[in-house]
């Protein structure tokens, strides 16, 4: 019944967040993205677009404008103010060029107007998905923090250290994510990959090295961790 192929980004299953108000038009195209292997998560007001949003892991966003608490444009422009960079497709009734150009400059990674085709749909969710894994920024800065994403290189003001490469996998998680609280078991998927017969015993480990490495740096951000949750960075005061 269902096809052989399953959605896998970096050796992980595809995980979409769909915010949409009409529960008929929400339910088929859920259907159908699981028909094809996608893990979705459906909201249907902007309040519960945004919370979802911000603290998920998500691979990517299809998103509505016209919704209700809060509508797509501003759940979009607050996700991006507070630092989500997870990629986005609008979709909305509005077919005026001023609205998609409004939509785009918000932050929008591609845009999708109703009534649109399944097979669109779909195509989309994977030209934005392929974008996503080809794009690596050089330089991820966070706090006091910059790590070089080609060299692996970690440097506080004038002093930097080559991190091995776990502790760069685990680093680069954590600042990608710093808005969100990630499990021991995130990070083992992320930083050592889906197929991993390392246990999270080895997260644990690694966690207390780069704290080590922090302090001897004498960073402000602090690798902080919160019990049956997770961890992520903090900047202290």
């Amino acid at each position: 019944m269902y096809p052989n192929t399953i959605n896998l980004l970096g050796g992980v299953l595809v995980k979409l967040l769909y915010a949409e108000d009409e529960p008929a038009l929400s339910e088929a195209v859920v259907d159908y993205l699981t028909y094809h292997k996608y893990i979705v998560d459906a909201v249907y007001d902007g309040d519960a677009a945004y919370n979802y949003a911000i603290t998920g892991d998500y691979d990517g966003i299809i998103l509505d404008i016209m919704m209700p608490k809060r509508d797509g444009l501003e759940v979009l422009s607050d996700l991006r103010r507070n630092g989500c960079r997870t990629p986005v497709i609008l979709l909305t009734a509005k077919t005026q060029v001023e609205d998609r150009i409004h939509g785009l400059d918000t932050g929008a990674d591609d845009y999708l107007p109703k009534p649109f085709d399944m097979g669109e749909l779909i195509a989309r969710i994977r030209a934005m998905l392929r974008r996503r894994e080809e794009y690596h920024p050089d330089l991820i800065c966070f706090g006091d923090l910059k790590l070089n994403m080609q060299s692996g290189e970690i440097s506080v003001r004038d002093m930097s250290f080559q991190l091995p490469r776990q502790e760069y996998r685990l680093m680069e998680q954590l600042m990608l994510n710093h808005t969100m609280y990630l499990s021991t078991e995130d990070l083992l998927v992320k930083a050592w990959g889906y197929n991993t017969d390392t246990d999270i015993n080895s997260v644990w480990l690694y966690i207390s090295y780069l704290r080590k490495r922090l302090s001897a740096m004498n960073s402000k951000v602090e690798i902080i961790s919160k019990r049956n949750i997770g961890y992520k960075l903090e900047i202290s005061s």
